[in-house]
């Protein structure tokens, strides 16, 4: 049995990732979506092409990684995409985020970096030659960023792992790239309670050009995707510009309301 797993699969990207990877990957035999809520896990069912089957939990919280592991055993399914969506950030200082939420950072690192991990290491005994590893990363991951200092450090452990992973895997063939996407529309900014400074709504996009562009580094077996030439350029300029520059920029109204 062929299949994909999606986490994050009920909103944002991991639900355009669940649309989107049907139809370029038609032989799957069916598609695992894993997120927190049960009704919108539903709603993604009624509305695919193929099989679905749903793993609704917390990524913070060990019960649904049993129960995928005890399915993934029962089953010993060919895994030939696992999407790591599942993920959230808080906008403020340190400070600020600690007296609205104490346990909030904490618990980004434990969704963005932790179950990130601990999903890839239960996903890879069952990926073979020719599987996939889409990790959502960020842009934020090219540089340490005041006002969102957790979420883009976690990234950049994102974007880290999956680059070393993928040097390791190289040679059996599993490709992982990691999506660096700009800010983009979804209910992300909801959570993170900022949408960001001028130049950020400048550049928002839309997820489903993302997740196509994704997709397609994916199959091409890409280690990075970044969507545009915006982001594209503010990677390149990430390698060659100090990073006390950018910290000074981000402190400006440009990037801050």
């Amino acid at each position: 049995m062929k299949i994909a797993i999606v986490t994050g699969a009920s909103s944002g990207m991991g639900r355009e990732f669940v649309v989107q990877v049907q139809h370029l990957y038609s032989s799957l035999d069916e598609v695992w979506v894993v997120a927190r809520r049960q009704d919108r896990l539903e709603a993604l069912v009624e509305d695919s092409k193929v099989t679905m089957r749903i793993f609704c939990g917390d990524l913070q919280k060990k019960p649904v990684y049993a129960q995928i592991a005890k399915v993934l055993k029962e089953e010993n399914p060919d895994i030939r995409m696992l999407v790591n969506a599942a993920g959230f950030g808080k906008n403020g200082t340190v400070e600020e985020i600690l007296e609205r939420e104490e346990d909030a950072q904490e618990q980004m690192i434990d969704l963005n970096c932790k179950g990130l991990t601990k999903m890839t290491l239960l996903c890879l005994p069952y990926m073979k030659k020719g599987a996939r590893i889409v990790n959502l990363a960020s842009a934020a991951a090219f540089c340490p960023q005041p006002h969102f200092a957790v979420y883009a450090a976690t990234k950049a452990y994102v974007l880290s792992f999956s680059r070393g992973l993928g040097a390791e895997l190289k040679e059996k063939g599993i490709y992982v790239t990691a999506v660096c996407p700009g800010p983009v529309e979804t209910e992300f900014f909801k959570v993170s309670g900022h949408v960001g400074g001028k130049l950020k709504k400048a550049v928002m996009v839309k997820p489903g050009p993302v997740v196509k562009r994704a997709l397609q580094d994916a199959r091409a077996g890409r280690p990075l995707s970044i969507y545009g030439t915006t982001m594209k350029g503010t990677a390149l300029a990430t390698k060659v510009i100090p990073h006390d520059v950018f910290l000074k920029l981000e402190t400006t109204d440009l990037f801050r309301m």
